[in-house]
């Protein structure tokens, strides 16, 4: 049986609390018990950490929903805070968030974060063939790079960065708000912790100037149009020493001229022949390694499909090749001359002394009504 109490009981609150109701309560307990305002007293810490744990399970629907069903043992290893960072992690998040960098006026808090650098975004343009083999591209794209007449330093050579007087060098400054002092960003500086009084003309002080980059990307066979490739540090560079950003290579697949794309499928429209399509025949299609035969029943209908398993788009993911599906449509025609019209003729009549009740009924009526006309 756990020896810690009831969460609920914690912060004061019914079972049926809201989420207003529970974050109003913590805020009430953070500040009664906040160490700031009792110094040296352990009793109000450990209130302070109990209550900070209560609040990390119940403003959280999930976690809430497996304690009210199965009390601690159902978040078991998924509460409690690690250090202090943890808690006035949780408690600034009621509070409005990044304001509140940290607490205790400097206690370990007062480091800067290192940030990643920006990603940068470049596209690449695929023929449809290139994206169904795969293909090494090469991409330009401007970022930055180290100013080399002040090795980053921003200051002019000769010269050194300054310690900020706001902040002293710290990056952060303090502030009183009622009861809590809260360490934010200092204004003046940054966050750098420095001041540069004499600035680099090279860099105007920023430590980097910008840079044409050539690389060779390699794009995976079976890519699709609005897809991305990632080049993992090929980014901008970190403003404060942390890991460069990434490269993101968005795929443009352009449009192609016989096939269209649908996910890993290739179709195509095939025109053929009225006596193809009727007597049938063996003709040859096109696919992206070349020409296949593709055989076309007597009778084919326009508009009809055909499949060539395993002849469409590659699958980037390594799964099933698509196929290639072939959609007929009879194509009339719009000259004929000598023999072709004769024999075109002849089948007409053919057509008209052996022609189904339904079409014999339509001529009729034609004739019927051509006979009033002319009365």
């Amino acid at each position: 049986m756990s020896g810690k109490r009831d969460y609920y009981e914690v912060l004061g609150v019914e079972r049926s609390a809201s989420q207003k109701e529970i974050a109003r309560s913590y805020r009430k307990l953070a500040v009664e018990f906040h160490p700031d305002k009792n110094p040296g007293d352990e009793d109000a810490a450990k209130s302070f950490k109990e209550a900070a744990e209560a609040y990390e399970i119940l403003s959280d629907q999930e976690k809430r929903a497996r304690y009210d069903q199965y009390g601690h043992a159902g978040i078991e290893g998924g509460s409690g805070f690690g250090n202090a960072e943890d808690i006035f992690s949780a408690f600034s998040e009621i509070f409005g968030g990044g304001m509140f960098d940290s607490f205790f006026g400097g206690g370990g808090g007062g480091r800067t974060r290192v940030r990643k650098g920006q990603d940068v975004q470049v596209e690449v343009q695929l023929t449809l063939e290139e994206a169904a083999a795969g293909v090494t591209k090469p991409i330009n794209f401007q970022r930055s790079k180290l100013c080399q007449p002040c090795s980053g330093s921003g200051a002019q050579p000769g010269t050194q960065p300054e310690n900020c007087q706001t902040c002293g060098g710290r990056g952060q400054v303090l502030q009183s708000a009622g009861i809590l002092r809260v360490q934010t960003t200092c204004p003046h500086c940054g966050g750098r912790g420095r001041s540069i009084p004499h600035p680099c003309n090279d860099c105007r002080g920023r430590g980097y100037v910008g840079d044409q980059v050539e690389l060779d990307v390699s794009i995976p066979a079976g890519v699709d149009d609005g897809m991305r490739v990632r080049l993992r540090g090929e980014g901008e560079p970190s403003p404060d020493g942390g890991p460069a950003g990434d490269c993101y290579c968005y795929v443009a697949v352009e449009r192609h001229s016989i096939f269209h794309r649908d996910g890993n499928n290739l179709i195509i429209q095939l025109p053929i022949a009225y006596t193809q399509a009727a007597l049938g025949a063996e003709i040859d299609v096109p696919t992206l390694d070349g020409a296949d035969k593709l055989k076309i029943p007597g009778g084919t209908q326009s508009g009809e499909i055909f499949k060539l398993n395993g002849r469409g788009m590659p699958d980037p993911h390594g799964r099933r090749q698509g196929d290639l599906l072939i959609q007929t449509f009879i194509e009339t025609p719009k000259k004929i001359k000598g023999r072709q019209e004769e024999l075109l003729r002849e089948l007409a009549e053919l057509e008209n002394k052996d022609v189904s009740p339904q079409r014999k009924s339509f001529l009729e009526k034609i004739k019927e009504y051509l006979a009033f006309a002319d009365s």
